[in-house]
């Protein structure tokens, strides 16, 4: 079955030189690529020689007028949500592979980052990709289908997630229930719940995830 191409936002190395890093950023629900590309500006910097790709997500938001989904919320029952998501999986991994051939890249130069749905879908792709990517960033997302997990993990990539502690939208107590379903089936994980902060992403969250993929990608970090 042919999958669904999708259309992305990219901002190519802001060192103008060939990419040597491919860091792609899946949206939550509701929203489209250009969404999480408005990170863009603030994480370049740290990251000169990464190509951004920010995808829209392939299915229009079924419950408004507007957006993308990546896959329904009108059932949100977990085998629902497992369902939509494993019928996605195979679309995202084949713009990842995609977009890494483009480049001349593998996996080793691959990041995800991911907000809420788009959360989601990193965390379900990442650790069933054949080989680890060098990192997935989640903001105020959740691992759905934990319990199959431990039969279906392939690689670990290293992970860090964020949540606000004020979200109303996606429960905070979802921030530790990921990581001892991650860290449960060997992926290095690390968590940090942000104050008073509600479903979004706030300055030192994003200072401190792109800390982490310039770590993650082998680069010295700012002292």
């Amino acid at each position: 079955m042919t999958q669904p191409a999708l259309s992305a936002h990219v901002a190519t190395p802001v060192s103008g030189g060939a990419a040597r890093q491919v860091v792609i950023l899946l949206h939550g629900v509701g929203a489209d690529g250009a969404d999480l590309f408005g990170l863009v500006p603030y994480v370049a910097p740290m990251l000169p020689d990464a190509v951004f790709i920010a995808p829209d997500a392939p299915f229009a938001y079924d419950m408004a007028p507007f957006g993308r989904q990546w896959f329904s919320l009108q059932d949100r029952s977990g085998e629902a949500l497992a369902a939509g998501i494993r019928a996605t999986a195979p679309v995202v991994d084949a713009f990842i592979d995609a977009k890494l051939a483009e480049y001349g890249l593998d996996d080793s130069a691959l990041a995800l980052i991911g907000f809420s749905q788009g959360t989601m879908m990193s965390l379900h792709v990442g650790p069933r990709r054949a080989k680890p990517c060098a990192a997935i960033v989640g903001f105020s997302g959740a691992v759905v289908a934990a319990e199959t997990l431990a039969a279906e993990v392939v690689s670990r990539p290293r992970v860090l997630l964020i949540h606000g502690d004020a979200d109303p939208v996606v429960n905070p107590a979802c921030l530790p229930a990921a990581e001892q379903a991650l860290a449960a089936v060997g992926l290095p994980v690390l968590t940090e719940l942000r104050p008073d902060l509600d479903h979004s992403i706030d300055g030192p969250g994003l200072a401190l995830a792109a800390a982490f993929l310039r770590q993650a990608f082998g680069l010295p970090v700012p002292g």
